[in-house]
């Protein structure tokens, strides 16, 4: 019989009041450098993404939809089921979109209403130009949603300077906190066009309205149902502790992490970064092409016999077997974490006789440790 472990500190807390759940909601708009309402909802940040979908596409209105990666094309797939007419922005997977891309589609689809973004593709590790693309997009009176899941606290994020008018996040990634609950900042433009909506969702989790109704518009002091609490209060802390390192120190962090694996990447025999700028890629995760005739899958799994906690993971669909991701977030935008890594993929490397391998994983490791140390001393 398997023996039962209490967890007190996770049972019997006091009730999660509203004054609490809005001062979380608050610390994170200030991580979001916003002053438009913010809403921490009650799921994984696909909720807040549909859900500004859904609330902002009109039947028969214009969407830009950015594809950089999976979660653009999920995207494009809720817009068309809004009645959304969709203009899909194709990016390579190995780089980013440019503002000129942005502003061009723009310029030939003057109907568009609504463009969809992500800010870093954790699956492609790519990162696109948000400033430059808030840009085009507010001359031309559209609106800007953002996800941002995978670039807050690893990269900067200054909501109201780019004209970011939604707003998504989640605290699984770098801000190592809990996947259960996320958040969205709701600009007054955006809440404008909701409200034109007549198909937004009302009575529904989905509905960005309903909190509007019920919590904003009452100055947030009733909650209009039991809040997920462990989830609020684990996005508090980890919120709190990104404040503590101070968010520059957090960014900076990620961006040694993504350097170093860059780095150590290109001195090991047959693997290279899948996305080839390094302006654009995201400092939350790296991805790397497997060596030629390699699946990148066995890359992976021999790479964690080496080093069973060594932050890697395979690919899924179509790019299972070309490419693999290192997730340097977090906690593992660590420079030990990452040399860990350095030294478990030149194992496996080894282990599945790729020429060049047995002598490369010392130089790949000093590569990585001049890189991080490059960084933090810039």
């Amino acid at each position: 019989m398997t023996a039962h472990t209490e967890h007190p500190s996770l049972l019997d807390l006091p009730p999660l009041t509203a004054e609490h759940f809005a001062a979380v909601e608050d610390k994170v708009a200030a991580l979001l450098r916003t002053g438009s309402d913010v809403v921490a909802m009650q799921g994984e940040a696909l909720l807040p993404l549909e859900a500004c979908i859904r609330a902002a596409a009109a039947p028969g209105s214009t969407a830009l939809n950015v594809v950089s990666g999976p979660y653009g094309e999920t995207f494009g797939g809720w817009l068309r089921a809004c009645g959304a007419e969709v203009v899909t922005l194709d990016a390579p997977f190995t780089g980013a979109v440019e503002a000129a891309q942005v502003a061009e589609a723009l310029r030939q689809h003057p109907r568009i209403g609504l463009v969809s973004l992500v800010h870093a593709e954790a699956a492609t590790g790519n990162t696109n130009p948000v400033a430059e693309i808030g840009e085009a997009v507010r001359e031309s009176g559209a609106l800007l949603m953002l996800d941002a899941v995978a670039s807050v606290g690893a990269e900067p994020l200054l909501t109201d300077a780019w004209g970011v008018d939604l707003c998504v996040v989640g605290g699984q990634k770098a801000l190592a906190g809990p996947a259960g609950v996320s958040a969205v900042s709701v600009s007054a433009r955006a809440w404008e066009r909701i409200a034109a909506n007549a198909q937004a969702p009302r009575r529904s989790y989905l509905s960005l309205l309903d909190w509007k109704q019920r919590w904003l518009d009452g100055g947030r002091t009733t909650l209009p149902h039991a809040p997920a609490q462990l989830e609020m209060l684990a996005l508090e802390q980890a919120v709190d502790r990104v404040a503590a390192e101070g968010l520059e120190n957090s960014i900076a962090r990620h961006r040694a992490a993504s350097a170093a694996t860059r780095a150590a990447a290109h001195e090991l025999p047959g693997l290279a970064p899948y996305v080839v700028r390094d302006q654009d890629a995201a400092p939350a995760a790296t991805t790397l092409r497997a060596p030629e005739g390699v699946d990148a899958r066995e890359v992976v799994a021999a790479a964690l016999e080496a080093g069973p906690r060594v932050p890697l993971q395979a690919a899924a669909g179509a790019l299972a077997e070309e490419m693999f991701r290192v997730n340097h977030y977090g906690r593992a935008a660590d420079r030990t974490v990452v040399v860990d890594t350095v030294r478990a993929l030149a194992a496996g490397l080894r282990t599945l006789g790729v020429a060049g391998a047995e002598s490369a994983g010392a130089g790949a490791v000093r590569s990585a440790e001049a890189a991080w140390d490059g960084m933090a001393s810039a």
